[in-house]
Order: C-alpha cells, then sequence, then structure tokens
C-alpha cells in the first residue's frame, strides 16, 4: 500500500511517500514560502531531483502540485494509487491516546485544541481539510505528537496549581515529540535485544526544539516539555524552564506585553539569546573551538541542562538500560554527547569516544564494554513511524 504523509506547517508541506509494509521511501519533498510572491518545492524520487520556483499562494495550491509531480508517472502512475494519507498532528490533548483515522469528531477535537497549540494545530488541521478535498475516498489518518505521553501517571502531569485549573482547563503536562520518542524507544529495544515492554530508557529528542523523555516498560512516564513545546531543555530559540516571577517582573519592570513575552520565550531565548549569535548548534560548535566566550557559555547551559534531567530521569525510573540520542542534535553532535555523558560513572555510564566520534547517521552502541548504562545514538524517523500506523488503521 502507498502511504503519503504529510505535515504542514503555517507555510509549508513536508512530504513523503512510502511503499508498506515494507517501509520504502518512493518520494519525498517540501514545499516553502507558501503566500509568499515566490514560493519553491524541492521534490526527490529515485530518478532525481525537481525544483519549482513560483508563486503557491496556499496549501490547496502546494498539495495538488505534490499530487500531481507523484502521480507523473514515477513513481505513481496515477493519484488513485495512494492507499492512505497519515498527517502529523501536535496536539491532542487527553482526546487522544493512539493514532486514529480521521472523521468530523476527530477535526472537532483538533479544532479545540488549537488554544493549547496556536502555531501548529491550524496548519495540521488546514492540511487534513485540504487533502480531504483533493483525495475524498482516500482514509486519512492523525498521529498525535502528544499521545505516545498519554501514561504519564497523574504525579507526574499535574502542576502545582489550583486543581480546578486542570478540571476547567485541562492544564497539565502534554508533552511533545512523542512520534519520535516512540520509535527510537522501539529500536533501542531491539539493539538491545530485549522486548520494548522490558525496556527503561532515558530518550533524548535534540533538535531545534529539544524533549527528553522517561520510558518505563516501554511507555512514556515523564517528559520536560509541558502544556506547550515551551518547557523543559533549552533549546534553539526557546528559554525552556525558567522561573515564572521572570515573566512577571518583565511585565512590571519593562512594560512588556503578553505577546512581546511570548516572542521572547519562543523565539528569542534558548542557544540564540544566551549566546546572542545564533541557534545553529553547528556554528556555536565551531566558535566554541575557536574560543569563543559566547559560545561556550550557551553550550554549557545546553548540555547541563540534558544532564540534570538524565540524573532525574535515572532517579524517576530507578533502573536505565540505555540513554538514547536522536534528532538533528543528538544524532550528529559527538560535542553535545561527550560533554553530556562525561563524569556520569555514577549512573553507570561511560562512553566510547572513537565510536562517539564516528556515529553520525549510524544506530550505534557508543558506550564502553563496562558501562552497565547503554548509550545509543539511533536516527528518528517520524514519518516511517507515521505511515506504519496509518498502514495499520488503514488495513
Amino acid at each position: 500500500m502507498k502511504i503519503l504523509v504529510l505535515n504542514c506547517g503555517s507555510s509549508s508541506i513536508k512530504y513523503q511517500l512510502f511503499d508498506m509494509p515494507a517501509g520504502d521511501v518512493l518520494a519525498k519533498g517540501l514545499v516553502q514560502r507558501i503566500g509568499e510572491p515566490e514560493g519553491k518545492l524541492d521534490h526527490q524520487t529515485s530518478a532525481g531531483k525537481k525544483t519549482l520556483n513560483q508563486r503557491i499562494a496556499d496549501h490547496a495550491e502546494g498539495l495538488k502540485l505534490v499530487i500531481d509531480l507523484l502521480s507523473s508517472g514515477d513513481p505513481l502512475k496515477d493519484v488513485n494509487e495512494i492507499g492512505a494519507v497519515g498527517h502529523r498532528v501536535v496536539h491532542g490533548g487527553e482526546a487522544f491516546t493512539d493514532t486514529v483515522v480521521i472523521d468530523d469528531a476527530v477535526l472537532a477535537a483538533i479544532e479545540e485544541h488549537i488554544a493549547l497549540a496556536p502555531l501548529h494545530n491550524p496548519p495540521n488541521l488546514l492540511g487534513i481539510q485540504v487533502a480531504q478535498q483533493i483525495l475524498p475516498k482516500v482514509p486519512q489518518v492523525a498521529v498525535f505528537d502528544t499521545a505516545f505521553h498519554q501514561t504519564m501517571p497523574q504525579h507526574a502531569y499535574l502542576y502545582g496549581l489550583p486543581y480546578s485549573y486542570y478540571q476547567d482547563e485541562r492544564i497539565r503536562r502534554y508533552g511533545f515529540h512523542g512520534t519520535s520518542h516512540k520509535y527510537v524507544a522501539g529500536r533501542a529495544a531491539a539493539l538491545l535485544g530485549k522486548p520494548l515492554e522490558e525496556c527503561n530508557l532515558i530518550t533524548c529528542h535534540l533538535g531545534n526544539g529539544s524533549s527528553i523523555a522517561a520510558v518505563q516498560n516501554g511507555k512514556s512516564v515523564d517528559t520536560t516539555m509541558g502544556l506547550t513545546p515551551l518547557e523543559g531543555l533549552v533549546m534553539g530559540t526557546r528559554c525552556g524552564d525558567i522561573d515564572p516571577a521572570i515573566l512577571f517582573h518583565l511585565a512590571r519592570a519593562k512594560g512588556m506585553s503578553i505577546d512581546q513575552l511570548d516572542t521572547l520565550c519562543n523565539k528569542k531565548s534558548g542557544m540564540l539569546g544566551l549566546s546572542t549569535i545564533s541557534n545553529d548548534m553547528r556554528e556555536l560548535e565551531d566558535l566554541e573551538a575557536q574560543g569563543q566566550p559566547d559560545a561556550t557559555r550557551a553550550l554549557e547551559v545546553y548540555c547541563y541542562r540534558i544532564r540534570k534531567y538524565i540524573g532525574a530521569y535515572t532517579a524517576a525510573l530507578g533502573r536505565v538500560d540505555a540513554v538514547v540520542f536522536t534528532a538533528g542534535v543528538g544524532e550528529n553532535s559527538d560535542y553535545v554527547r561527550k560533554t553530556v555523558c562525561k563524569d556520569l560513572s555514577v549512573l553507570g555510564i561511560a562512553i566510547d569516544l572513537d565510536k562517539n566520534g564516528n556515529a553520525r547517521g549510524k544506530e550505534i552502541d557508543i558506550s564502553q564494554p563496562q558501562a552497565t548504562t547503554r548509550v545509543l545514538v539511533i536516527p528518528t524517523n517520524e514519518e516511517k513511524a507515521i505511515a506504519a500506523d496509518t498502514f495499520r488503521l488503514a488495513q
């Protein structure tokens, strides 16, 4: 079955076409700058790459271009070969604990959760609606970033606020990157040679947005992101954990509005704010190697926060089989992995520096032989995980 996976942003459409159940990628691409004077579509198949530079008025036009390219003979001869469409949806709240086939009730629930993910759920919802219009007879499936974390116990997801705010507004920890955490947890179990249900793991999804999950017997029992993707680790432009009173102070002392504080925390903080230079980890690592103190400062804070959460989640789990690094930074930065894991022998962690330096793009155990807690590098594949879930339900 041919499965089309869509990840719609506010001005973009990221897509991959899979042949399931084999999991082979038949085509992939990215539509960018939707609604701007000149849009761009990068499309790739086994035959090569193709780029279109033209105005793309809206998501409907962008997705139609994608469907036309996919069904032009390579890889599909006809649009009817698409058996199902899987959509990444960021926030499903408590309504969804697993992947679901989309119907009117699901659409209504996604819309209801827009307030919890105002930057993500609207384009996710729009992508579903456009796909339904273009492919009206094809099953549409929603895969939620929050679903994997719905196994968290109450003591892990409640905040220290009046309980009525949870009862009335459902203010609680939800967590994100669930598709990635679930995928790498499964791959980690395979590498360890154990059933997932017997594995305790700390999975570190480190990219421009970052989160860590504590996975006990294959289920998420805690995670660093909260009601929104702002909480937790220091990220590319997000502040992560801070004293909430800082915002009250800035509002009073600087006269900053709610919108200004939102922009500050989400877009001007994190590695960009700490370094005053960039949120690009590759650039910051290069500058740190040259002795640039601003880059060093930011990287020290970044790595320390990860170390601290690994320690906390070790305490929460009691026993840890492996710490897993994944996503753009986790998979590719030997500097971050080395710095985070340094002097963690008290947790049973000891990495082989040669293996760590040659881990890019591989599924690999970078631990020293005597380590009791393994350290794994596992490239994530959220699109493949979405395709697998979509295939399971479409059948």
